[in-house]
């Protein structure tokens, strides 16, 4: 079956109904199937459903949903129309949901019923009260729908990609307690898919599981490889080992992503029955986002089988610009991220604002297809680009002599845990607020499960009466901070650490806590 290509999330979902109208697209844990061509059905219907309601091209829509077949049809519907959609990760809350609804200008946010014990209704009804003209539709598996032949054409679409409208706000939680807003295209989006696709040789004949949430830029990405090559793929709402697995196993995944903390969950279970495959067919674990120990890699190849890990990197702004790829050596998949995908140029810049050479470290630098059109609040394009037009990642990392790029820390002060950002400056920006604090600093620390965990280092008021674990906890639930930013860890000091122009010394605080 040969690979597809178009111009928009919606010409590939066209293109591909009806080149692979019988061909599975979609198995989910109740073992519902979808074909190809199913969805493109399922997805006009639900556009016209939605275009009964007032959505159109350019209409801005927030959604927050698990990863559902109902997620990915609505993707499709939105597409269809020429929305402008805002996928948000479940984990947000009032917060985050009201800054970004707001934000976006959003004319419709949808959201689940209650989902897992937390009512998104509620949340959302709340959000609504302080968001100018934004309605609320609550989606428990049921999309609108209607009657395709009542829908108007699909939006007019440029030729030249760079031409192509933004269709698309991901956000990032970066140093700024605000999250950002990344602004993409379909071209965008559909350039990180090749280059994961091309790194990964994907074809027809393989099957891979969506363990992630589906509303991030890499769920997205997942579903233009599945319309480009005519992949088949599994989703799950919410990753459980003991069921997941057992999924995985029963559709015979060739693909097991998607990073450090699943590869660690799979090796485990592999080696739970040794001398038996868990994964009899696999040809690769594709990975990123969460940093990879180099033994990890030997690990998985010697005990699992296949090539090993073949991991990437990226960020929302510039997603998989790197990646390894099945036929690189040992060397290359346990130890980098791989060279620059198709089109990709990248820079390594010393702190001292030269080119740096092979192997010397300096910030990383990168300009390519898959590169965002810039943030939603442009106020903060002026620091994200250099003099030539690449985007600063704010990453330290080098490039060999063979172009394969290693990471070694981030200029910015951003946790990533099980492949989410989180901003130190959000947490510590709360936790000032609590009466008992005086001083405090977030910091990441080394995790085998997460990658990192984050640290809350505090200096109290009064040293007899010091903030617990739980109390902070609490405090930064009742200020609706998402549950997976709150730090798993606290430690009390007299004083935090800073230089004489008051900037708080991470590193030293590293280095304490990190101590076994």
């Amino acid at each position: 079956m040969a690979d597809l290509d178009g111009r928009t999330l919606w010409e590939l979902v066209d293109k591909r109904a009806a080149a692979s109208p019988d061909v599975l697209m979609l198995q989910d844990e109740a073992g519902r199937t979808m074909t190809f061509g199913e969805y493109r059905g399922a997805a006009e219907r639900a556009a016209a459903g939605f275009a009964a309601m007032g959505v159109g091209e350019g209409t801005n829509v927030s959604w927050e949903l698990p990863t559902w077949f109902e997620s990915i049809v609505l993707v499709g519907a939105l597409s269809r129309l020429g929305a402008i959609q805002n996928p948000l990760i479940p984990i947000y809350r009032a917060r985050e949901v009201g800054f970004m609804a707001a934000q976006t200008g959003a004319r419709l946010l949808i959201v689940p019923g209650a989902w897992r014990g937390f009512d998104y209704g509620a949340m959302a009804d709340e959000v609504a009260a302080q968001v100018d003209r934004m309605d609320v539709l609550v989606v428990n598996r049921d999309l609108p729908d209607g009657d395709p032949s009542t829908l108007p054409p699909p939006p007019a679409t440029p030729d030249d990609p760079a031409d192509l409208p933004v269709r698309w706000l991901f956000y990032t939680s970066g140093t700024t307690a605000d999250p950002k807003g990344a602004q993409h295209t379909d071209a965008t989006v559909k350039a990180s898919s090749a280059g994961m696709n091309a790194a990964l040789a994907i074809t027809s004949e393989d099957r891979s599981a969506l363990v992630f949430p589906f509303t991030h830029i890499g769920g997205i990405t997942w579903l233009f490889t599945g319309l480009i090559t005519g992949a088949s793929q599994l989703i799950v709402e919410a990753f459980d080992p003991k069921t997941t697995i057992p999924l995985m196993q029963d559709f015979d995944i060739t693909l097991a992503g998607a990073g450090t903390p699943f590869h660690l969950v799979y090796l485990n279970a592999q080696r739970e029955q040794p001398g038996t495959p868990l994964f009899p067919s696999v040809r690769a674990f594709p990975g990123g986002a969460a940093p990879k120990p180099p033994q990890l890699h030997y690990d998985i190849k010697a005990e699992m089988g296949g090539v090993g890990i073949v991991s990437g990197y990226g960020l929302t702004e510039c997603p998989i610009l790197a990646m390894n790829t099945i036929t690189d050596p040992d060397d290359k998949l346990a130890g980098t991220e791989g060279a620059h995908t198709p089109g990709v140029d990248i820079r390594v810049v010393t702190l001292e604002g030269k080119p740096a050479g092979p192997g010397e470290e300096g910030e990383i630098r990168v300009t390519g297809p898959q590169l965002f059109r810039g943030y939603l609040d442009s106020s903060l394009d002026a620091d994200a680009f250099d003099e030539d037009g690449y985007f600063r990642t704010g990453d330290l990392g080098n490039l060999d002599a063979e172009g394969f790029i290693t990471i070694t820390g981030r200029l910015k002060d951003v946790i990533i845990r099980k492949g989410e950002n989180i901003s130190a400056k959000e947490i510590e920006d709360l936790l000032y607020t609590h009466p008992k604090v005086a001083d405090v600093a977030v910091i990441g620390l080394p995790d085998p499960a997460t990658g990192e965990r984050a640290c809350a280092v505090i200096a109290v008021k009064d040293a007899t009466d010091p903030i617990t674990f739980q109390e902070m906890a609490d405090f930064l639930r009742d200020q609706q901070l998402r549950v997976q930013a709150i730090p798993e860890q606290l430690e009390l000091i007299d004083a935090v650490p800073r230089n004489p122009s008051g900037k708080i010394l991470k590193h030293k605080l590293r280095e304490q806590f990190s101590a076994p």
